[in-house]
């Protein structure tokens, strides 16, 4: 697990503050995920150097937090994040605190975190800092707050969600009196913003198990608190590696009012062009799909449609290899293998652009998909002048 470039990094850069005389530690996820055999990209240090004190010691480094206390330090491996440990001040707006104070002491920083799971720091010589239990929490699958439940969410409320989102990534369950403060503060969601909601859904939707952070939400309250309909059930068998796919399928459960719910979220206009073919696939699928279908639709997004079909047990006929051979066999793949333009067209009609340009395109354009015309410029010609005409 500490064979790839961002571990190598990472204890480079503890090795460093340990010859300057300083403790340092990886910490967070990285650590989490280790324990858990999972794959780790991102190896966070902490230490209890200050930042001045950092800065002094590698001579190439990005202030990329300095108020927060952390900089970025590059190492010929790879990058490293590197924070001194602090405590921080009150919360008044359950988002964030009103200011940080570094200290020296690695158990005052791993105090402040948020569930035991994520509060185990690593040594360089590979042993453990476990205050709170964190690696049986792990073994025992159970997400529980650091210290008291209630005082770890009014801190920062976005927490609870994490609790869930979690729980759909690792398939844990949370332990009952995090999930009672859960309930008794879910409110409290209603302070985050929807940006910050919405990157903790993106992970929920590719987790391993979407149906038990779902269940979750519902159980904490929160879904209450939260825009759209969360129904647990209709999660059952969802899959996905693409947390566009899984606001598809929630903008699918929440029927007509969905492009209203799914603004509330900030998704970028990339990703709601994505939700909105997918949901107009799905809706040709009911009929089935024509080769138009098979030529407008991405293989991802027919496939996202497909499976949406199966998750509400409609019976469809098609499978993937079906739509695979589908596209394959289809005259042209997009609109710029066609041999004939617009300007093609008026110089054949004598007629300028007008609203009956954009008409005869497409018409031009459905008609070759179809294979009812060659796409060469003599059929396509020979084609136009009897629609033409017939216009």
């Amino acid at each position: 697990m500490q064979n790839n470039n961002e571990w190598q990094a990472a204890f480079t850069v503890i090795k460093q503050l340990e010859d300057a005389g300083f403790e340092a530690v990886v910490v967070g996820g990285a650590v989490r995920d280790a324990l858990l055999g999972r794959a780790v990209h991102d190896v966070d240090v902490a230490t209890s150097a200050m930042p001045s004190e950092v800065k002094e010691i590698f001579t190439r480094t990005i202030d990329i937090g300095i108020q927060h206390g952390t900089v970025l330090v590059l190492v010929p491996e790879a990058p490293v994040e590197v924070t001194t440990y602090r405590t921080d001040g009150d919360y008044t707006d359950h988002r964030r605190p009103e200011a940080v104070q570094f200290v020296r002491s690695l158990a005052e920083d791993l105090k402040r975190r948020d569930f035991t799971m994520n509060a185990i720091a690593m040594r360089s010589d590979g042993s453990f800092v476990d205050y709170y239990g964190g690696q049986e929490d792990i073994e025992a699958c159970v997400i529980r707050a650091v210290g008291e439940a209630q005082a770890r969410f009014a801190e920062d409320a976005l927490r609870m969600l994490r609790a869930v989102r979690f729980s759909a990534q690792l398939s844990f369950t949370i332990e009952p009196t995090t999930m009672q403060a859960m309930r008794e503060q879910a409110a409290d969601i209603e302070w985050i913003a929807k940006e910050r909601v919405k990157a903790e859904f993106d992970k929920l939707w590719v987790g391993k198990n979407v149906y038990n952070g779902m269940l979750k939400l519902q159980e904490s309250g929160l879904a209450a608190h939260l825009t759209g309909e969360f129904e647990a059930e209709q999660w059952q068998g969802f899959s996905t590696q693409d947390a566009q796919v899984g606001w598809a399928y929630f903008s699918l459960l929440q029927g007509e009012n969905w492009s209203e719910v799914l603004r509330s979220y900030r998704l970028s206009n990339k990703e709601t062009s994505f939700v909105k073919a997918v949901l107009a696939a799905f809706e040709a699928l009911k009929v089935g799909w024509n080769k138009m279908d098979y030529f407008s639709y991405s293989e991802v997004e027919l496939d996202a449609a497909l499976d949406f079909a199966k998750l509400q047990k409609f019976q469809v006929e098609v499978t993937q290899d079906a739509i695979r051979a589908a596209q394959t066999n289809l005259p042209i793949r997009t609109r710029n293998e066609l041999v004939v333009n617009g300007l093609d067209l008026q110089k054949w009609s004598g007629q300028k652009r007008g609203p009956w340009l954009k008409e005869a395109l497409q018409t031009m354009l459905e008609v070759v998909v179809a294979g009812e015309v060659a796409n060469s410029r003599e059929d396509i010609q020979a084609w136009f002048e009897r629609f033409y005409e017939e216009c």
